[in-house]
């Protein structure tokens, strides 16, 4: 069964938006764990506008299941994460300034710079997924990056699924394919929802973690967070 990790940075945002400590993170995360998610995910980035360093380390000693930190490997983030030494480390193209993120990574010609932060990360026992359109070529360029994960970036996928969700779906199926040939995990996120999550899950059975936030948490505003994750883990069983 595919597992269900929660990214909680928008509890973050929440906090910071008043400041002090409520919503409380930490506690946040407990509660999640508790109601049954798989694993916590975090984006800590440059300007800490959510998940802050502090919040990084500090969730480390409390997080029970799989805890996973997502950001753009600078020199700041490989430090921290060295230090953290989570059980998983998902790199993404960001640039500092944005939103959120919008693209995957080019493996082929960023192979240089990737492979050898790769392999820092699997040297300190750190498995590390990359961030990845559904494009077949990019996966055997991500292997040769040294990854042992890739994760989907389904922002395309949840947008056409609501006018044709065959066509949303069929270059994902395909990279997961090439994926499964080469030996290479598959995890996905970014605009998964209780709407079209079932449907990418059974379509890719292969999938091994889902990594879910903003949907997640918005639902969670008028089901309640415990209800919300359970309808989540429902859509996956």
């Amino acid at each position: 069964m595919t597992k269900l990790s929660v990214n909680i940075n928008k509890i973050a945002t929440i906090r910071n938006a008043r400041g002090g400590n409520t919503p409380n993170v930490i506690e946040a995360a407990k509660a999640i764990e508790n109601f049954g998610a798989e694993g916590i995910t975090v984006h800590p980035r440059p300007d800490e506008r959510h998940i802050t360093r502090q919040d990084a380390y500090d969730l480390k000693e409390i997080v029970k299941t799989e805890y996973n930190i997502e950001g753009y490997p600078n020199d700041e983030f490989i430090a921290m994460v060295l230090e953290i030494k989570p059980e998983q480390v998902t790199l993404v193209p960001d640039a500092p300034d944005a939103i959120t993120s919008n693209a995957g990574w080019d493996c082929i010609n960023k192979k240089e710079f990737l492979a050898p932060i790769i392999q820092q990360f699997k040297d300190a026992g750190i498995r590390v997924s990359i961030f990845l359109d559904p494009e077949v070529s990019q996966v055997d360029a991500a292997l040769e990056c040294g990854a042992d994960r890739i994760e989907l970036y389904t922002e395309g996928y949840a947008a056409n699924y609501p006018s044709d969700r065959e066509a949303a779906i069929a270059p994902y199926i395909a990279t997961a394919e090439r994926a499964i040939d080469l030996g290479l995990g598959i995890n996905a996120g970014h605009d998964l929802s209780l709407e079209n999550l079932e449907y990418f899950t059974k379509e890719i059975p292969a999938i091994l973690e889902v990594s879910i936030g903003h949907a997640l948490i918005s639902d969670a505003l008028y089901y309640g967070l415990n209800n919300v994750v359970q309808m989540y883990k429902a859509k996956l069983a």
